[in-house]
């Protein structure tokens, strides 16, 4: 039997492919749509007009309910653990769970809620599932620690510990972006596009006055 199909690890695998799926389906459809553009669109502006909202919001919260489902399998995996070490502490253990929790939940609110329609309430999801996913990483960096060298490997820890600082130093600049960085449109206009359509709107001002004045003179 092939390792992917032993127990319940198909949980993890499902949730990447989901998730992966997500993000690359809503962007292939906005992108047909030209609802968005080409080079680097948010995620959200990629799920915040229809048809491809639709599709959005029910695989995100697939998505959520398979991150559910492997964080409970992750949950039980170190309480049955802990049950011969007692290394790892049970509230850290329920801590890391329910923090997991409510970043599914935050996915959830970003699902049903498109940026286009109700901003806060997107926003709230969006700070909630960002954060709650960075602190259940961190916490579970530690659990694997503790947990050593039971349950993982040290290479395995090392990997978590990594892919845990890189999350929460991409807190900040997401934290300084969302704060100071405002779009209220899906589509980005370069500087070039600014300055042609401030100059073509001055020349088409200035041309349907100048015609005004003369047919006013004859």
């Amino acid at each position: 039997m092939l390792w992917f199909m032993e127990g319940i690890c198909f949980l993890p695998i499902s949730l990447v492919i989901m998730s992966s799926s997500t993000f690359i389906v809503s962007y292939l459809i906005a992108l047909f749509e030209h609802d968005v553009d080409v080079i680097f669109p948010y995620i959200s502006d990629t799920g915040a007009e229809p048809p491809e909202s639709c599709v959005f919001g029910l695989m995100t919260v697939i998505t959520a309910f398979a991150g559910m489902a492997t964080m409970y399998a992750r949950y039980k995996f170190v309480e049955k653990l802990n049950e011969k070490t007692g290394d790892v502490p049970p509230a850290l253990n329920q801590a890391a769970f329910w923090i997991g929790m409510l970043s599914c939940l935050g996915m959830c609110f970003v699902a049903t809620f498109q940026e286009t329609t109700i901003t806060a309430v997107h926003d709230a999801g969006a700070l909630l599932f960002f954060v709650s996913g960075v602190l259940y990483t961190i916490l579970q960096s530690i659990i694997s620690y503790k947990a050593f060298p039971y349950g993982c490997s040290l290479a395995l820890c090392r990997v978590r510990t990594g892919m845990a600082t890189i999350a929460f130093l991409a807190v900040f600049p997401t934290v300084v972006c969302a704060v100071f960085v405002t779009q209220t449109t899906l589509h980005r206009k370069t500087e070039d596009e600014v300055q042609y359509e401030h100059i073509f709107t001055k020349k088409t001002t200035y041309l349907n006055n100048k015609d005004g004045r003369h047919s006013g003179s004859m």
